[in-house]
């Protein structure tokens, strides 16, 4: 008897450590959650804001409105590709620098290191504004560099967004580049080593040596990528000047922005919040599922 209470205060003693960081996890994101699911069923416009009209319980009624929107279906494919382009080269920069940081001498390493943490905490809005006068049709270096004279990259859709994945990118993947580099430096060198003595090329050896073995890292990387490239929304409102020249590079974030603080249809902004938030835990779900399959253990 006493060593089953002596196991059960042992069991219970890791969740009193954690109970302070349940309950401040429990205020900044249940409850917002709650709020967000709450406010997506109820009709919640200006007119229920200011008191005008008592609130209404709507049940599925702005999901329906919501998902007969043609735009909608727009904005979330556009966010899809968009999310995808900027996960993409993220990691593949990412990947690319930190099996650099393993080549070169500790001086080089050291000023990329700086280099690159220097843009991974520069503030979303500062870049965004630099990287505005970077490519500015007037005062710009890049143009002239290129010799593309007064060319506004903003004012087509593809080259917006274009520019935006540059900057997105360029602040993220100092994140990947530090975490795969610390996972290859855990790599034993022998395994390296005799990789390298059997012939392989280094793509060869990232492919069919480092790669599998870093697999729990490239997971957590990835997922943590989808869900930023997913709900930007900072670079998108800064250098689109809002979502682009008559909504053309708006993405969910944005979308949800304009319904609910523009239109003042709140109701349809928090729908929009809740149909990305299910998809945020539909594809990180479903990715660490089919790792789970191939054996992985995170």
């Amino acid at each position: 008897m006493t060593r089953t209470r002596g196991a059960r205060r042992a069991g219970r003693t890791p969740w009193l450590y954690l109970a302070p960081a349940l309950v401040v996890l429990g205020g900044l994101l249940v409850y917002p959650v709650y709020q967000l699911g709450l406010i997506s069923v109820l009709e919640y416009t200006q007119a229920q804001v200011s008191g005008g009209k008592p609130t209404s319980f709507r049940g599925l009624g702005n999901y329906t409105t919501l998902f007969s929107d043609d735009q909608f279906w727009s904005v979330l494919l556009a966010t899809v590709v968009f999310a995808a382009a900027c996960v993409l080269c993220t990691l593949a920069v990412g990947c690319a620098l930190a099996v650099l940081l393993t080549r070169v001498r500790a001086v080089p390493r050291l000023a990329l290191m700086l280099a690159a943490l220097g843009a991974w905490a520069t503030p979303a809005v500062t870049g965004s504004t630099v990287w505005l006068f970077l490519f500015d049709p007037d005062f710009g270096p890049v143009n002239r560099l290129l010799g593309l004279g007064d060319h506004s990259w903003t004012y087509g859709r593809y080259s917006a967004f274009l520019l935006v994945l540059l900057e997105v990118v360029w602040c993220s993947f100092p994140f990947v580049m530090v975490t795969v580099y610390a996972g290859i430096r855990a790599v034993p060198a022998e395994v390296l080593e005799a990789a390298a003595l059997d012939g392989a090329s280094q793509w060869r050896i990232w492919w069919s040596v480092l790669a599998p073995m870093l697999r729990p890292i490239l997971a957590v990387v990835t997922i943590q990528s989808v869900i930023w490239d997913f709900k930007v929304f900072t670079q998108i409102y800064v250098m689109t000047n809002g979502g682009g020249i008559a909504g053309q590079n708006l993405v969910l974030n944005v979308y949800a922005y304009q319904k609910a603080f523009a239109s003042s249809e709140y109701s349809l902004g928090s729908a929009i919040g809740v149909v990305t938030l299910l998809i945020l835990l539909a594809v990180t779900l479903g990715y660490l599922r089919l790792l789970r399959r191939q054996g992985e253990e995170l």
